[in-house]
């Protein structure tokens, strides 16, 4: 596997011109909105990298080998050895579609796996379009036709916390509804993730005793919104912006905490509900949570812990690191420091790319099932046999 990347603030077809090279097989740029509006992105990628299948999402800051940018670009080519990858998409047709577009993503990776038709799938990479979608239930779509017995790790495109449009690009189409997903297949291919979040639960567990799928409705039989607004304080009047610095836990029926954070989108001064990034049990129990810099940037090492205890290769790797805007704006100008906390894990022989997200998609644990994440440092790391 061989990996090489450039940042850049202007698209700059030479700067490109290193990175094919390596006859890249996959190509992943992550890159503020203004490039999918603004500039020839996908021309360019095509012109640089003709041979390879070319992913691109928008986001809300951009991660890289020297740390976060902002309205800039990141290109990662990728030349794989030994893996045979499958890329999948399909339109996105609104929140109610979040389920079927999954299965419909899903089906097409297994097109390919029929007894006697190839390697078997083994890994699966989930970029989405990061507004008007129901995370929880396009990751059930998944896994309602993979199981759950598939890695699946991935995130939400960002729009630098505007909630308002994000991006999407495959070779040459550029969406604001195009969903992507990438199937690794063979015994070559060596797949690791890791999630942790760093924020800090306070204040009393509240029931959500009136909640439809993401939007909650009452806490404790009051308005969602009149409670939020009392724990917020001087905040308040910053909402829904300011949500992203005060997410919720979600806790068991023991009022324990489960890891499962989520992240406020928007608010309905009309009905008193918050509209959240993934679903709330209804009858479940909330607390709100805060963080430091210091919390999150060990939150961030911690993933990189888990990932790499999962990892094996003696050779180049490549992690993708999928954040939350909600952490970028809580750590600001020391935001880098999460970046380096998760390199030092890794080492020089691992190239770093990703984004800061709408929401982040990976399980726990080697062995526990994928969910919807907000707020957490997201890892994926992506190997294959020396």
């Amino acid at each position: 596997m061989q990996v090489r990347q450039t940042v850049l603030s202007t698209l700059d077809d030479a700067a490109l011109l290193p990175l094919a090279e390596i006859s890249p097989d996959l190509v992943l740029a992550f890159a503020a909105p203004a490039f999918f509006t603004d500039t020839p992105l996908a021309a360019s990628l095509a012109s640089a990298f003709p041979q390879a299948r070319r992913l691109a999402l928008s986001t809300a800051g951009e991660i890289s080998g020297q740390g976060v940018s902002d309205q800039g670009l990141v290109v990662t080519a990728i030349r794989f050895e030994h893996t045979q990858f499958k890329v999948a998409s399909t339109d996105f047709g609104g929140v109610d579609d979040s389920a079927a577009a999954g299965a419909r993503l899903a089906q097409q990776l297994l097109s390919s796996t029929s007894p006697g038709a190839g390697p078997e799938l083994k890994a699966v990479l989930l970029l989405s379009q990061g507004v008007a979608v129901n995370g929880s239930n396009l990751i059930a779509g998944v896994v309602s036709v993979l199981g759950r017995d598939i890695p699946l790790t991935g995130g939400l495109a960002g729009d630098y916390g505007a909630f308002s449009r994000t991006w999407a690009m495959l070779d040459d189409a550029v969406s604001d509804r195009l969903m992507l997903a990438v199937g690794f297949y063979g015994e070559d291919v060596r797949y690791a993730h890791g999630s942790f979040g760093g924020w800090q639960s306070f204040g009393p567990a509240r029931r959500a005793t009136r909640a439809v799928d993401n939007v909650l409705f009452e806490l404790d039989g009051e308005p969602a919104l009149a409670i939020y607004k009392r724990y917020l304080g001087e905040y308040a009047k910053d909402l829904p912006a300011s949500g992203l610095l005060f997410p919720f836990a979600i806790l068991s029926q023991e009022h324990e905490e489960t890891g499962l954070i989520r992240t406020l989108l928007g608010v309905n001064e009309a009905d008193g509900s918050l509209t959240l990034a993934g679903d709330i049990p209804q009858d479940g129990y909330l607390k709100l949570m805060h963080a430091s810099t210091e919390a999150l940037v060990d939150g961030a090492e911690a993933a990189a812990v888990a990932a790499s205890q999962m990892a094996s290769s003696g050779g180049q790797s490549l992690a993708i690191l999928i954040s939350c805007i909600g952490r970028k704006l809580v750590m600001g100008d020391r935001v880098d420091e999460e970046v380096e906390a998760v390199g030092a894990v890794f080492g020089q022989n691992c190239a770093l790319t990703g984004f800061y997200s709408n929401g982040e998609i990976s399980p726990f644990l080697e062995t526990s099932e994928c969910k919807l994440h907000n707020q957490t440092m997201t890892i994926t790391w992506l190997g294959e046999t020396a």
